[in-house]
């Protein structure tokens, strides 16, 4: 199980770390459906790393970036 969490885990660092590449690239903006959809795809491979290797300051942190992601997409579709 520790090498699914792992793999889980660095998948979600990937997420974040090309959003915010292509971020600091001006390839995508902050608002975009793309950007906020890696972050959210980031925090929740994060989160089932964390069940499987427990650490509750990390998942907590996750979390909150999850819901911001969340708002952040239902404000893009509430845009459309």
């Amino acid at each position: 199980m520790e090498v699914a969490a792992n793999i889980l885990g660095n998948t979600g660092v990937v997420c974040f770390l090309v959003a915010y590449y292509l971020l600091q690239k001006e390839q995508m903006v902050h608002s975009s459906l793309c950007y906020l959809g890696l972050n959210l795809a980031g925090s929740v491979l994060l989160m089932l790393s964390l069940l499987i290797d427990w650490n509750l300051s990390a998942f907590m942190l996750e979390a909150a970036w999850a819901l911001i992601s969340i708002a952040g997409i239902y404000k893009y579709f509430k845009r459309k």
